[in-house]
Formats: structure tokens, sequence, C-alpha cells
């Protein structure tokens, strides 16, 4: 082999590394997952019995909870989007201004995130306990004993409690990064609008959220792809119950692989899940090209 052509197949062994995991870790599997989606099979035995694409037409017309577990996973979601990334947009605000304690505040708002999902799920159930939990003992003490309840065990409240544990934990990467935004805004366009008398909504309604527009859709697609994929959350606390009132559909998945060992149609499932996801993506980022 001359020189001229060891030169050229150089950068293509540098290459092959990464070539040879992405196809092993992803490539691979994927294909695997699609394989398996086209048969019924209990996952122990070596016999799979072929069904083509009837495990497909089964999650799209005849599994309700799956669909269930798509809304819950929405109305999570739609918390997050509002209540959570309000509340992290506010305290990255509050500390950009150089508050004294500014790097605490940098760190405990950053804690949650990086805590464990099972960690802060059992903590959260402890909490939440109806028969010693601390908010019902809270409650208690001031007087409002009649709002004290199972709350993970209410399928009234019991979505709505495991989308506070998720905004309480996840506000902290949108914290981050909506200063990490700020922080690039030259301050040269605030002192000159305090100099036209401009008061602190103005400055914020006109250079603030324009110039943070496309911080709050990069925030909003990880929200939105983040939260749709919970999962360690719901086992760590509810499991999906009380019946499904807390299902999403990683763990209707999970359930439908393990729970009734189907993994031919649990992988079905999957693949749909994904393809709906990215769907949401690709029309989130003809949104972002837009707003940028």
């Amino acid at each position: 082999m001359s020189s001229t052509e060891r030169r050229a197949i150089a950068p293509y062994l540098f290459f092959l590394p990464a070539l040879v995991l992405f196809l092993t870790f992803s490539v691979y599997p994927f294909y695997l997952l699609t394989h398996t989606s086209l048969f019924e099979w209990d996952g122990i035995s070596l016999a799979k019995s072929f069904v083509g694409f009837s495990n497909y037409w089964n999650v799209l017309a005849h599994d309700p909870v799956f669909w269930t577990s798509f809304s819950q996973a929405g109305y999570i979601t739609l918390l997050a989007l509002t209540l959570q990334n309000a509340l992290a947009l506010l305290l990255a605000i509050a500390v950009n201004r150089r508050l004294a304690g500014g790097t605490f505040y940098r760190t405990v708002f950053f804690l949650p995130p990086i805590l464990s999902e099972i960690v802060v799920g059992l903590v959260w159930f402890w909490i939440y306990d109806g028969n010693f939990g601390i908010l019902n003992e809270a409650l208690t003490h001031l007087g409002l004993s009649d709002f004290a309840r199972a709350w993970l065990a209410d399928r009234n409240t019991a979505l709505t409690a495991v989308a506070i544990i998720h905004m309480w934990k996840g506000f902290g990467w949108g914290f981050v990064i909506f200063l990490a935004g700020l922080q690039t805004i030259p301050e040269q366009l605030y002192e000159a609008a305090r100099v036209d008398g401009a008061g602190a909504w103005l400055r914020f309604r006109h250079i603030t959220l324009p110039l943070l527009v496309p911080v709050c859709v990069v925030v909003s697609i990880l929200t939105i792809l983040g939260t749709m994929q919970i999962f360690a959350l719901i086992i760590a606390t509810t499991g999906g119950g009380p019946g499904y009132h807390t299902e999403v559909p990683i763990t209707r998945i999970f359930h439908s692989m393990l729970g009734t060992s189907r993994f031919g149609y649990a992988c079905a499932q999957g693949i749909v899940f994904g393809l709906i996801l990215l769907v949401f993506s690709l029309v989130q980022m003809r949104f972002q090209r837009r707003a940028v």
C-alpha cells in the first residue's frame, strides 16, 4: 500500500471505533426492536409467532390505556412547560441581578436535577404518605385536616402530585439554561432603556423576552422530550396506579413487557411512541428555525 493510500485511509480508521459503537449500540438494537415487534413472543421461549403488523394495529386501535397514558404524560408536560419553566425563568432573573449569595443559589437550584429519580421519588412518597406524611401533618397543624388524604393513592390527586415532584426535580435545568441566556444579553441595552424611562416590565417585555426566544424554544424542547419519557419517578411513587391514573407511555410499555410478557407488543408500542416523539421533535425544530 502506497503512502498516498495510507493517508487516504487514515481518517476512516479514526472514525471506525465510533462507527462500531454506533452500529453495536444503536443500529443493531433498533433492528432487533423492529424485528421483534412483528412477532408474538413471551421473551423466554425460543418459539416466536409471526403476526406481521398486528401488534401495531392493536396499539393504534385496541389499546385505550396506551393513549390515556399519552394524555396523562401530556398533562404533566403542560404543567412543566408553564409552571416549571416560569419558575425557572423568574429564579434565573433574580440570580442574574447579582444578588448576594448568587453562587449559593445556583448550587441549591441545580441540586434537584442531579439527584437520583428513585431517591427523589421515595422521599416524596414519604412526604405524600396518607398515614404519617409530612404534608398531611402540616395540614393538620394548620387546621386544614379536611384536605389531608393519601395523595398518591387518590385517583383525583395522584397525577398532579407526581407532576409536582417532576417539576420540583426538573426546574433546575431550565434555571441554568435561562441564566446562561440572560448573561449573554448586553447590559448596555438595559442602560439605554433606563435612560429612556423604561420600567422593569417594559425592559423585560421588549429586551429580555425577545432575546430569550431561542433559549425558550430549547428549554421547551428539552422539557417536552424529558417529560414525555418520565419513568423512574412513576415507578418509585405510584407504579402507574391507582388503576391507570398515573400511567405514562414508558410505564405502559414496561408493564406490557414484564407485566404480561408480551415482548413483541411492547416493542411495537415503543416504536409508535418513538415515532410520535420524532414528529414532536421535527415540529419543534421547524418552529425553532422560524423563531430564531
